[in-house]
């Protein structure tokens, strides 16, 4: 059974269109498919499977070195080479063309593609996450905020991207008014390096609005407010 999820889709204008993502739970490395292959029922010993796997894997690298093509219902391999050739007389060149293996699936896996059986399930858009504010001046983490200098935010999808004009990083005071970030040193998914505009004494908190989760852009942005207050003397 094969899990799915739907999210929104970057790629359009519209709000209310939405893009699968699958959700695959185990993947088997070489060791565990010859595990399988033997709890699947076979006379072959482990030992036996691990020789003929390497045969298989050897033959088809002879065969693709030397410049042939595999055809098996498992997959197909190919060639293409990439880069411009500048005349008819031009030659490959490795330095300006690139000779690609390309590798397609078979018959079988085309008609087992066929056979998954999907189900779907419920998939949220991952918060952005702060784990940490340090002051750069004075190096306190969680502590302090020192106005005109610099502040460093660790944390999860904290990057601030976005059309949407909330987007940006806040610095909130006791009494709710939110002073944004102009200067921004650092805008990455797990750190953030701010210029901290000249803000009066008081005690305030860090707001980030983002509409970036995990490498993608949503349409609709999300917030997360830090919770441990940070002091401006």
């Amino acid at each position: 059974m094969l899990e799915y999820s739907l999210h929104e889709n970057p790629l359009t204008e519209r709000n209310d269109d939405f893009a699968a993502q699958t959700h695959v739970k185990t993947t088997y490395d070489r060791e565990q498919f010859i595990d399988l292959m033997l709890q699947r029922g076979t006379l072959m010993t482990k030992t036996d499977a691990v020789a003929v796997l390497n045969n298989i894997e050897e033959t088809v690298a002879y065969i693709v070195r030397n410049g042939g093509t595999v055809n098996l219902p498992l997959f197909n391999t190919g060639f293409s080479i990439s880069g411009v050739f500048e005349s008819a007389l031009d030659s490959f060149d490795p330095h300006r063309h690139h000779l690609h293996v390309n590798i397609s699936k078979g018959t079988l896996l085309r008609t087992v593609e066929n056979e998954v059986k999907l189900t779907k399930v419920n998939a949220v858009a991952p918060q952005p996450q702060i784990l940490e504010v340090k002051d750069s001046v004075t190096g306190k983490v969680d502590e302090v905020l020192t106005a005109g200098g610099a502040v460093e935010i660790d944390g999860v999808n904290i990057k601030i991207t976005g059309k949407d004009t909330s987007c940006g990083l806040y610095f909130v005071n006791s009494t709710g008014v939110e002073t944004p970030a102009v200067t921004f040193i650092r805008n990455k998914p797990a750190t953030l390096l701010a210029l901290i505009p000249d803000l009066p004494a008081d005690t305030y908190h860090i707001k980030i609005v983002t509409q970036y989760s995990s490498g993608r852009d949503l349409k609709e942005p999300k917030t997360t407010l830090y919770g441990k207050p940070l002091v401006v003397e």
